[in-house]
């Protein structure tokens, strides 16, 4: 858009999903703005959409903490037990030939997600308690959104699942208090990210930016 008008420009918003682009200016708190064409939300009033992103990526870190520390699947076979945490089955192959999967297995599912939560509430988390943004926010929300699509927690527990129909008949399965914070946890990420739109974000991190004291 050659000689296009800047200031216009930033109000365009682009549908993520049939990539229909709209016009738009302030949006009211609590109104919900869809797409003309395919009806998806495109924008969402700044308190409605703040303080729900941060209270999922918070309940989202919670989970994780349980899934990181607490016993994920235990296989009983005859008399013999085993149960582990995610965290002590990497720190089992930690050594040897299996180090690198076990690097790769703690950085794409532990660290990335764990550090794409602990971004988003500190760009996003003074803004739901209508407080100044904290130094480096908007740094903060360019890197989780960068990380996005590295965070597999997702493919891990595709993973898992896969795992559990192959060892089904070797072993009499049962699954702790991770697995199952696992779960929650995927679909709470899931449902978080269907909330981060881009427009209402940037637009509430800019403005109170703007209005915080220097």
């Amino acid at each position: 858009m050659d000689g296009a008008d800047p200031a216009a420009l930033e109000d365009l918003i682009c549908c993520p999903v049939c990539d229909a682009l709209h016009v738009v200016d302030e949006i009211p708190d609590g109104i919900r703005l869809r797409c003309v064409r395919c009806r998806t939300v495109i924008a969402v009033g700044r308190p409605e959409a703040i303080l729900r992103i941060v209270t999922l990526a918070a309940t989202s870190l919670v989970l994780m903490t349980i899934v990181i520390f607490y016993p994920f699947l235990q296989l009983r076979n005859g008399v013999f037990t085993s149960r582990a945490s995610v965290f002590e089955t990497v720190m089992s192959f930690s050594e040897g030939i299996m180090a690198p999967l076990s690097i790769a297995v703690a950085f794409f599912v532990i660290i990335l997600p764990v550090g794409r939560l602990a971004a988003i509430l500190w760009a996003l988390g003074p803004l739901a308690i209508e407080r100044a943004p904290l130094p480096g926010a908007a740094l903060m929300l360019r890197l989780s959104e960068t990380v996005k699509p590295w965070a597999m927690a997702e493919i891990f527990m595709v993973g898992v699942a896969v795992a559990l129909v192959k060892l089904a008949d070797l072993a009499t399965l049962s699954m702790g208090p991770a697995f199952w914070s696992f779960a929650a946890f995927v679909f709470i990420t899931a449902l978080q990210d269907t909330q981060m739109s881009k427009h209402s974000i940037w637009t509430a991190l800019d403005t109170a930016a703007k209005n915080s004291p220097r």
